[in-house]
């Protein structure tokens, strides 16, 4: 009979400290569950992991599938089914993706999923680069033409559309030509139609399932998950390792999602999103500058801004945009500060549009930014400038609030009769008060001057209104 491993430390630790006869029962008792366990460990059967990328590939979607690879690594799964359903996405991250998926030592099984679903672009690459390529019915890949990031047209114009010194067209040719050897090079590694996916890039083909299937592009059309099982077992596949013959028949599928950290990154990796943080954390600086010692508007709006930071530092971003919103931002804060009757305001909001615009107008799938959303925010903007300028002009006119400036002219109550000194109230405080005129205690008295701290009041004239007194 072979022990498990570790056994003869388990034996020596339990059995060999403890003579006594009294302590050896528990012992034992112990020694067998530590059997039981080893035991069940070993007869456990490696399942599936799956995991699921919708929506633009992007950097945490790398991270994602590092994490999935590494799970299915610790679980000792059979294989990791990656379910896909992309427009596309940044070739940085895509790369990454790949390379994690040539090195994986499990199978990487790639599925569009579900009907109706896509791997576009980007997706096409991850697709091609799975050890087993799957779809389901009534989905589709391809148009894996490369798009620059800032500024220009889709590589790959009309002769007759060339620049004076070609230095364009230059570029967009090596951007191909880098694309087309790179997807090549992975339908070649996985024996699929390297000339379909050369005409993907270059003419951004697309295919249906079926159509994928006839021109050897993926090996599986699967209705579900089970089906899809079904068609794995018994397939070999090349893993760094050597060749492994898949066994998923009766395979448990165990669903890995992103962590919370993961979540989150991908949230603020939304452009509006990015958009929304930055003006949070620029207008929470602001008060916090014009309210010392607030604090929650300063930590808020730090926090804030590094969040839009870090996505910045993910997204496809046209600096030029974001000039233009800073200056749009600017102009609204010297608004408050300078008002010019709405003027550097609509200024502003102007500059805000168009750099929110232009900072996302990029041609990446996935990385857009809805007008939408733009011309909503800008329109709360103008119902603040508005609220502000009204506000200022009402300020204008109430004149002083603190000082000698405030009080004469206000509206006291009295708090006893008194004829000569006397005492009133006058906006939450008690006053040393002198008139020349009888006054009864609760009568209303406007202040025409002050002596030191002593006020000198008059009666109010009956039917006077106290806001006019000023």
């Amino acid at each position: 009979m072979e022990w498990p491993a570790g056994w003869y430390h388990t034996r020596m630790a339990v059995f060999g400290r403890f003579p006594g006869r009294t302590l050896r029962i528990p012992a034992i008792l112990t020694a067998f569950l530590v059997l039981v366990c080893n035991a069940s460990v070993g007869a456990s059967t490696a399942g599936v992991v799956e995991m699921n990328i919708e929506g633009a590939i992007g950097v945490t979607t790398a991270d994602y599938v590092g994490d999935g690879i590494e799970r299915a690594v610790e679980t000792g799964a059979e294989l990791l089914i990656i379910s896909i359903d992309t427009p596309g996405g940044l070739m940085k991250p895509t790369r990454g993706i790949i390379q994690q998926i040539l090195a994986s030592p499990v199978p990487v099984v790639v599925y569009v999923t579900p009907a109706g679903a896509r791997a576009d672009s980007a997706g096409t690459y991850i697709l091609l680069a799975a050890h087993v390529a799957a779809m389901t019915p009534t989905t589709h890949i391809g148009a894996a033409t490369p798009v620059p990031l800032i500024g220009g047209g889709a590589p790959g114009g009309d002769e007759g559309d060339e620049s004076e010194d070609g230095s364009g067209d230059a570029m967009d040719r090596k951007i191909v030509n880098d694309a087309v050897s790179y997807i090549r090079a992975l339908a070649e590694r996985r024996g699929r139609n390297a000339d379909w996916a050369e005409t993907a890039v270059t003419e951004a083909a697309t295919l249906t399932a079926a159509e994928a299937l006839e021109n050897n592009v993926i090996e599986i059309i699967a209705e579900d998950r089970q089906d899809l099982l079904q068609q794995l077992d018994g397939r070999e596949v090349e893993l760094p390792s050597g060749t492994k013959t898949l066994s998923t028949a009766s395979a448990e599928i165990e669903t890995f999602e992103p962590n919370w950290r993961l979540r989150l990154l991908g949230v603020i990796s939304n452009p509006e999103i990015v958009l929304i943080l930055g003006l949070i954390g620029l207008y929470g600086l602001m008060y916090e500058g014009w309210n010392p010692g607030a604090i929650v508007p300063g930590v808020v709006g730090a926090i804030c801004l590094l969040l839009a930071a870090y996505g910045l530092q993910v997204l496809p971003v046209n600096y030029a945009g974001l000039a233009l919103i800073i200056v749009g931002v600017a102009l609204m804060v010297a608004e408050a500060y300078a008002p010019s009757f709405g003027a550097l305001g609509i200024g502003g909001i102007a500059a805000f549009v168009f750099g929110a615009i232009i900072m996302f107008d990029t041609d990446v799938p996935g990385y857009g930014i809805s007008y939408t959303f733009v011309i909503g925010i800008a329109v709360v903007f103008a119902a603040l400038l508005i609220w502000l300028v009204g506000y200022l002009l009402r300020l204008r006119r109430r004149g002083a609030v603190s000082g000698r400036g405030s009080i004469i002219g206000g509206v006291a109550t009295a708090l006893e009769d008194f004829t000569g000194d006397g005492k009133v109230w006058l906006e939450g405080e008690a006053w040393h008060a002198r008139s020349a005129a009888s006054i009864s205690k609760d009568q209303d008295v406007v202040v025409r001057a002050m002596d030191g701290l002593i006020l000198v009041v008059e009666p109010l004239p009956r039917g006077a209104d106290p806001e006019q007194a000023h």
